[in-house]
């Protein structure tokens, strides 16, 4: 925690540094993983059968537990692409967000493609999908497969890797989350204080805070903290890529009323594209429901986000209140009218 808010706390270009090294470490891991499962399945590993695609189809077949099966891991396969949406957030910092946000987008979309579905066909190509050691750790257990020595050490220093990378990430993503709500009165004015850095040094402290916390109650409580967490990620992240579309929708369609207003990255498709994802995550969010497990995480996520649009009502209400504010106070532009213009344009 130390090392990771040293980081945050660093220009955001040292963030970037220390990314591109977790994130190398981690792709060197995938690709090692890949290249020995695509040797498994074509049966180039030495005293090894050659596994081939029948795991594919075989035990129950194709989607051998029907649609139920299919909703039930939807939301663990939205938790997996949690993290994301930093892209833009990111970007939005670096000198040439046209560039930044172009490479940064086809690399998300390439190591989908390769690294996420890749790993997944690996493992169950090579092991049955009902495999108990599939299940208990599917990295290690293809691996294993293959008769590799020190597996276990290997996978565990490449996981501990993958988990400061993203709490990396969030605690950033969160700090700049945090730093937005105060430019517009919804969070202390505080937040908003930058060290000689430029980094918002008390956003970043609030957040690690509650990082340690999380470490702390995991501690005390590993079989209840954990598994609550992980449950709360898919579903919240569904609400959270929701409200980045509507947003994406709303100020796009605001900066293109305004001549004032210079977009340097224009999304190609609009508004047909932000329609889609929404429609999408509308689909998820009824498949999921078909899953008794998925739908109790989704009534709670809910109930939670009501909780949260209260609260924040009657912090409007009460801004309003104590400043004066006419009707349009509550505009999620900052009250800075010589700014507002091109944060519109910076944010759709």
């Amino acid at each position: 925690m130390g090392l990771l808010t040293a980081i945050n706390l660093a220009h955001v270009s040292k963030f970037g540094q220390f990314e591109f090294w977790f994130s190398f470490m981690k792709v060197a891991a995938i690709v090692v993983f890949l290249a020995v499962g695509a040797a498994l399945v074509l049966g180039l590993v030495p005293g090894v059968e050659a596994k081939g695609l029948s795991n594919l189809v075989a035990h129950g077949g194709f989607m051998p537990t029907g649609i139920v099966g299919l909703c039930a891991g939807l939301l663990m396969v939205v938790f997996a692409f949690g993290g994301i949406e930093i892209v833009a957030i990111a970007a939005a910092e670096s000198n040439d967000p046209r560039k930044s946000i172009r490479k940064a987008v086809r690399g998300v979309l390439v190591r989908v493609l390769v690294f996420y579905i890749g790993s997944a066909l690996v493992m169950v190509a090579v092991l049955p999908w009902d495999s108990p050691e599939l299940a208990a750790g599917p990295f290690v257990a293809v691996l294993g497969a293959a008769h590799i020595p020190w597996i276990d050490t290997i996978m565990a220093l490449v996981v501990v890797v993958a988990l400061l990378s993203a709490m990396n990430a969030n605690i950033y993503a969160a700090s700049r989350m945090l730093l937005s709500l105060s430019e517009r009165k919804l969070a202390p004015r505080v937040v908003m204080v930058r060290n000689k850095n430029k980094t918002p040094y008390i956003a970043v402290l609030g957040s690690v805070v509650l990082c340690i916390v999380a470490v702390v109650m995991n501690y005390l409580a590993p079989d209840l903290v954990m598994p609550m967490l992980l449950n709360a990620v898919g579903s919240t992240l569904l609400v959270t890529w929701g409200f980045i579309a509507v947003s994406q929708l709303v100020l796009r369609l605001r900066a293109d009323k305004d001549p004032s207003v210079v977009l340097p990255v224009r999304m190609p498709g609009f508004p047909y594209l932000s329609l889609l994802a929404l429609a999408m995550l509308a689909g998820i969010v009824v498949l999921a429901l078909f899953d008794p497990a998925s739908r109790t995480q989704l009534i709670a996520t809910t109930g939670l986000i009501i909780a949260i649009a209260v609260l924040n009502a009657l912090a409007q209400r009460r801004r309003k209140r104590l400043e004066g504010d006419g009707p349009d106070s509550g505009s999620d532009l900052p009250a800075d009218g010589a700014s507002a213009p091109a944060e519109a344009g910076q944010r759709a």
